[in-house]
Formats: C-alpha cells, sequence, structure tokens
C-alpha cells in the first residue's frame, strides 16, 4: 500500500509567532462532522509544528499519465482548536504517495472575529479539471532591465471584475509555492517542476512589473483563475519538494538571451516576461527523456532563453553574499545570520539563543540546522540561499510584528475616542494616524487585510482598500469610510489582538507621543541612550553614550549616525519612525 505524509503548522501573524499546544485531528474525507473518531489527534510542539503523520495514498503511477482518469491523491480533513481561537477547518487535504504535505493553518483571536468558526474547502486539483486555456496575452507594459522581486503578492480570489470577491496578501515566495502545488503534481520529474515554476514566476512578475491589473485601477496583482492567470487555493495545503524548489529559485526567471531591456519583446514592441505557454503533460515527457528545466523552456519558444537572478529580492535587511556559509566561515554575514536567529529564537525558543560573533562554529552549525527542520529546509547547517532568505523572511515579520508595539498606543483613552465624524480618503489628522495603527496590526493577523506602509496620519487609497478589506472581513458595509460601527470593530479586533502581540515581541518600550531632540530630558531620553549603546557594540560607527537621560550633542551625533547607517533622513531627531528602528533593532542584538 502507498502512503504519504501530512505535517501541520499552527502559528498566527504571518509565521511571526507559532502556537504550540494547539490540537490538530485529522479525519478521513467528509467525516469530521460525523459521529467516526479522528484518524489521528496531535499537539502542536513548541515550533506550533506537529510530527508528520502517515497516511493512505494511491499508487504513484496514476499521476505520471495525462490519460489516467483516477484520482492519484487521497483527501483528508482537519480540525484545529486552540483554547481562546477561532477554529479552523481545512476540508480537501490532498496526499501523494511518497511525498511530504505541509498544511499551513493561520489562527485568529476567537474574540476578533465574526464568526465562530473558518472552514476553507481545497477544491480538486487543478489538473483535474477542465484544461487550462493558453494565455494570449500577457502585457503591453515596458518592464525595465532591473526586476525587483516584490515582498507580497495580493491575489483576487475571483475573476477580476468580480468585485464582492475577498483578496489576501501573501509573500512572493509562498504565493508561488501555493501556484505550484495548484497546477503541478508533486510526483512528476523536477526538471518538470522547475521548468513549470518558472513559468509560473515569469507570469507574476508580468502581472506585477506591468502593473497588469494595477494600471486599470484594479486594487490588486493577479487573480487566483487559472483562466485569467493561474491557479491559486487560498488555505491549501502545499508539497516539502515543490516548497524546496522554490525557496531555491524564487528569483530566477526567463530571459530572451538577446534582449536586455524587456524580458520579452513581442513585434510591437511591447515587453513581457515570459514568451511561451506550457503544456504541463509535455514537460513531463521533456524531463522523462532528460531535457534540462531551461531546455524544457526552450522546446515551447522560439527564441534563445537564459535564466536570470532577479535584481533585488524587497523587504529583506541585508542580500545573499553569493556563497554559503558553513562550519568555520567568518565575517559580517555570518554575524547577520547570528543576530536575525538569535531574534528569532525569542518566538522560537527551539532555536539556541547565539552570541553574534562572527565565527560560524558548533552553535551556530546547531541553530541553522534547527530553523531548518522548522521550516522544511534541507537540514545540513549551511546557510545557502534558501537558508539566507528564508531567515531574513522570518526575522522581518518578528521584528515588524515587534515594532507595531512601539507604535503609538493602541489604547489611549483619547484615540479611543470616535473623531465625532467619519473618516474617508483625504482625511488627515491623528484619528487617521490611529486608524492606520490598527489596521496596520490587523494586517499581521489578517490576510485579507492589506499590509499599510506606515502611519502618518494619511487617509490615501491605500488606507481605503485596508478599510474595505477589514469591513468585508467583519461583515460590515463596505464602503471605505470609517464610521462609529468600523472604528468600535477596529478598537474590539486590536484590543484582542494586543496580548498576542506582546507575547511575541517582549513588550518593547513604546514611543512617548512626542519627538526627541536636543533639550529633552528623561527616561525615554535614557532608553534611547541604552539602545545606542547596545547598537553600538555591534555598528562601531556609533559613538559610547553616557546614559543620563539627557538628550545633549553626542546623544545628537550618535542619533544622526544610526539614521545614515539606517537609510533615514539624519536630522538627529527622534520621532516615531527612529524610535520604532532602534528599538528594533536593539531588541535583535
Amino acid at each position: 500500500m502507498s502512503t504519504g505524509t501530512l505535517r501541520v503548522e499552527v502559528f498566527i501573524a504571518r509565521e511571526a509567532l507559532p502556537l504550540p499546544g494547539a490540537l490538530v485531528e485529522i479525519y478521513d474525507a467528509g467525516e469530521w462532522q460525523g459521529e467516526n473518531p479522528p484518524i489521528a489527534r496531535l499537539m502542536t510542539d513548541e515550533s506550533g509544528r506537529t510530527e508528520p503523520v502517515t497516511l493512505y495514498a494511491p499508487d504513484p503511477a496514476l499521476s505520471q499519465h495525462p490519460q489516467e482518469q483516477t484520482v492519484p491523491y487521497s483527501v483528508y480533513d482537519i480540525v484545529v482548536r486552540m483554547c481562546g481561537y477561532q477554529p479552523q477547518f481545512i476540508l480537501g487535504i490532498q496526499i501523494f504517495a511518497g511525498v511530504e504535505s505541509i498544511q499551513q493553518v493561520e489562527m485568529v483571536p476567537a474574540q476578533a472575529c465574526q464568526t465562530e468558526v473558518g472552514v476553507s474547502r481545497i477544491p480538486v486539483h487543478d489538473l483535474m479539471g477542465p484544461p487550462q486555456p493558453s494565455l494570449a496575452e500577457y502585457s503591453n507594459g515596458r518592464i525595465t532591465s532591473r526586476v525587483i522581486i516584490p515582498q507580497y503578492v495580493t491575489v483576487h480570489l475571483g475573476q477580476p471584475d468580480d468585485a464582492a470577491a475577498p483578496q489576501v496578501t501573501v509573500s512572493f515566495r509562498n504565493y508561488i509555492k501555493n501556484v505550484a502545488s495548484s497546477e503541478l503534481y508533486p510526483t512528476w520529474p523536477e526538471n518538470a517542476l522547475r521548468a513549470n515554476i518558472y513559468r509560473q514566476i515569469s507570469l507574476v512578475l508580468n502581472r506585477i512589473l506591468t502593473g497588469w491589473y494595477r494600471s486599470r485601477g484594479y486594487s490588486f496583482d493577479i487573480t487566483n483563475s487559472a483562466f485569467s492567470d493561474q491557479a491559486f487555493v487560498h488555505h491549501r495545503n502545499t508539497f516539502s519538494n515543490i516548497d524546496r524548489i522554490v525557496d531555491e529559485i524564487f528569483d530566477i526567471y526567463p530571459q530572451k538571451s538577446n534582449f536586455e531591456k524587456c524580458l520579452y519583446k513581442k513585434d510591437n514592441d511591447s515587453c513581457q516576461i515570459i514568451c511561451l505557454d506550457l503544456e504541463r503533460w509535455e514537460t513531463v515527457a521533456l524531463a522523462n527523456r532528460g531535457d534540462t528545466p531551461l531546455g524544457i523552456l526552450q522546446h515551447f519558444c522560439k527564441e534563445h532563453l537564459s535564466l536570470v537572478q532577479a535584481a533585488q529580492i524587497s523587504g529583506v535587511p541585508e542580500a545573499y553574499p553569493g556563497t554559503p556559509l558553513r562550519f568555520g566561515s567568518l565575517g559580517s554575514s555570518v554575524r547577520v545570520v547570528q543576530r536575525q536567529l538569535r531574534r528569532i529564537s525569542k518566538n522560537y525558543p527551539a532555536i539556541l539563543q547565539l552570541t553574534a560573533d562572527g565565527q560560524f562554529g558548533s552553535a551556530t552549525e546547531s541553530a541553522v540546522q534547527t530553523f531548518q527542520r522548522i521550516f522544511n529546509l534541507t537540514v545540513d547547517g549551511i546557510v545557502g540561499k534558501a537558508t539566507w532568505y528564508q531567515i531574513s523572511y522570518i526575522y522581518t515579520a518578528v521584528t515588524q510584528l515587534a515594532e507595531l508595539s512601539s507604535e503609538k498606543s493602541m489604547f489611549e483613552p483619547a484615540a479611543e475616542d470616535y473623531p465625532g465624524h467619519p473618516l474617508r480618503n483625504g482625511a488627515t489628522g491623528e484619528s487617521v494616524e490611529q486608524l492606520q495603527v490598527w489596521l496596520r496590526i490587523i494586517g499581521r493577523f489578517y490576510e485579507s487585510v492589506p499590509l499599510i506602509a506606515a502611519a502618518d496620519g494619511s487617509f490615501t487609497t491605500a488606507t481605503e482598500n485596508a478599510v474595505k478589506a477589514f469591513q468585508n472581513a467583519f461583515s460590515l458595509v463596505a464602503d471605505g469610510i470609517v464610521g462609529p460601527e468600523t472604528w468600535r470593530q477596529l478598537q474590539l479586533a486590536c484590543r484582542n489582538l494586543k496580548e498576542g502581540i506582546d507575547a511575541g515581541s517582549g513588550s518593547p518600550p513604546v514611543y512617548p507621543g512626542e519627538a526627541l531632540r536636543v533639550g529633552s530630558r528623561g527616561d525615554t531620553v535614557r532608553i534611547m541612550q541604552n539602545s545606542l549603546n547596545a547598537i553600538g557594540r555591534i555598528y562601531t560607527g556609533i559613538p559610547v553614550l553616557l546614559a543620563d537621560g539627557i538628550y545633549g550633542t553626542a546623544t545628537d551625533n550618535a542619533v544622526r549616525t544610526f539614521q545614515r547607517l539606517f537609510g533615514m533622513d539624519a536630522d538627529g531627531v527622534i520621532r516615531r519612525t527612529t524610535w520604532n528602528r532602534i528599538v528594533s533593532v536593539s531588541d535583535s542584538l
């Protein structure tokens, strides 16, 4: 009998905080509401993961031929419960023989949601449905030669003109993992998987970098429709072998070798990233005869292709140094890894706390191996590109969540009062700033609420879109206007999320509400002086300060140096943004 395995990962706030002790029950498909007991009942460990469970799966030969009509995977349901959180029901998880399926479950505090349970149904695999149409058009926009991998992708869960369809914002890599798991069988030859994933990367980059939808007035980057774009199934399981391929190649795309400024040029001089539609089943035959991923791509394209690495990856603190770090490595890149793992270990305590000394010894190797095990990477203790960027992603998630606790207090008595008039696009002021703080917090916990870049007090279109998404999620009239009821629901939602934020962030010092500058005095100045001294032990350009609570010339110089080091306006004044960055950097050391 053939079998596959299932591992469940439970967390909150976009993987910033694992949920240990969650109860996970696995059922045969359709049995979760019946009287039969679950196949397995498990608890998540301190990293929010269950042990892998072995489950029946059909013969893998069923997934190797397009003529085969038998479903090549088995289907299971899971129920996840945790005291204080909304129960989650994931129905239709797909298990293939010889493959580990990964089901991520993002929990939300129960009081912060309008409904009692969250039910997600995974439809049949895309390859079992009707054939995808050929994508006849891609883009008529020009793409510059500097291709940047975005941090997030906003996906519209419906046809483009379906205004009632929800949207979700997910990381770029998680988007590709989802699409690849939705459109490809994980049992296929690796070269076929890689060729198809290159194509999927290319299509979403095309949609984003040319503004295919946003230039037409839509508030999303791409749809989840295989007929308009490519298949994306919110909350679906992925497959560990596909995940690892994506982690390795997510920043690589095919490009015409003789055309530098555009990724692809059609006769009308427009540019697009991909010049071909792959026939998915044919890629399997090509891989089986020994073709490389590039050779498979070339088979479908008349132009000569090459695989190109993107110029930049958005949202990462440091770019990959270009060579793997391993036992015996020395230098600043090792120190970056140690510093980031040290901060991550506060949320994922299974990871050994490290000293950022720049020496890759046995302790660092052990911490890297634990991190790799938690996040389904190859467990070799070597920091290659995939491990480097996964560390960066998780580090960014935990530090951004921590920074939210340093924002203007969510629950100041004056701030809780409704301003007395609706807030809408074009409004400015402290009430808008408070609204944006709440939306930023909620956006970390709800994928359907887009992340706002900053709480700057200006009610822009981005703020309006976030308000509409919140209203949709909480069964309010989605008009993008913050009236009394929307204001009240935002308060309630944030009040119930605050405990989770404080647990993950260690309750860092909160911005005092007024800027600190030369002449300021008191405990808040002393906090900044101590934090700058801690940072100065790593970033030696920052001068050592006497932590006397007096904001003099020396403190001003230290602040300016910090601001320059971290790409900020070097004016020597500690406003909210500088405060949050100092707290975040100090907390990560």
